[in-house]
């Protein structure tokens, strides 16, 4: 069940009967000489769509925008500012709770925004603390869908060293899963990107990351492993979320 595609009255509904929702998060910015611009919103994207289906869980749209900055050297990204990102988190938050959702549940794709959102976290948290009277039950947790255990045991099967830490052979993967008619076939050079921290301003990221990857070989990537990858965050997801809602 997809927020968006649903009147006020379903949403209701669901509310009565349960109180937990999926937030897909991810980031628009460059993947490498062969990964979509979009890939870390598309994969969290996919994989929630999926729960929600199997599960009969609510899934509101997609947060596509995240903290990119490292990324700005590259055409085609667009990086909202930490202060930015955690201002819309926090009033995504709190639209929710208003309407009674407890447990919120967002599904991140990209690395970049762990930080910030444990800090919008924070910062809600810290506004319910400080009020005097005390408010409703509210819980928020950040799950990365490509951190399952399924999803890494296939990854270092598949791709052992190559896999990297950007533009990884398994999100390219589980994006030309999603949208097969976007594949790019591209060789590397070299095979396995250079590796290093990302802890830079964008122009030193790209001069440390010449075509935008990190310590990997996304050539390595295909449909089908996308749609192993699909089946393992789906499971994995699951289980993460059936765990922090109580959901029986």
């Amino acid at each position: 069940m997809r927020l968006q595609h649903a009147t006020w009255q379903e949403v209701e509904a669901y509310l009565a009967r349960e109180t937990g929702i999926i937030v897909p998060i991810g980031s628009t910015e460059q993947h490498g000489p062969n990964g979509l611009v979009g890939t870390d919103a598309i994969c969290p994207e996919t994989v929630a769509w999926e729960v929600g289906k199997r599960h009969g869980v609510l899934v509101a749209p997609t947060q596509n925008l995240g903290m990119a900055q490292h990324h700005l050297a590259f055409p085609g990204t667009i990086s909202l500012r930490p202060s930015t990102l955690i201002a819309v988190l926090r009033d995504t938050v709190l639209s929710l709770s208003r309407h009674g959702f407890t447990h919120v549940f967002f599904l991140n794709g990209h690395g970049g925004n762990i930080a910030t959102m444990s800090a919008a976290f924070a910062e809600v948290y810290a506004e319910r603390s400080l009020q005097q009277a005390p408010g409703s039950e509210l819980h928020l947790t950040t799950n990365n869908w490509f951190a399952g255990p399924r999803v890494r045991e296939l990854a270092e099967a598949l791709y052992s060293d190559a896999e990297g830490t950007h533009a990884t052979a398994s999100e390219v993967a589980l994006s030309w899963f999603a949208r097969p008619e976007a594949v790019k076939q591209v060789e590397m050079s070299p095979r396995i990107a250079p590796r290093g921290s990302a802890q830079c301003d964008a122009d030193e990221f790209r001069r440390r990351f010449p075509d935008g990857r990190m310590g990997s070989d996304p050539s390595l990537a295909s449909i089908e492993h996308g749609k192993r990858f699909f089946e393992a965050s789906v499971d994995d997801v699951w289980e993460a979320y059936r765990t922090f809602s109580g959901r029986e």
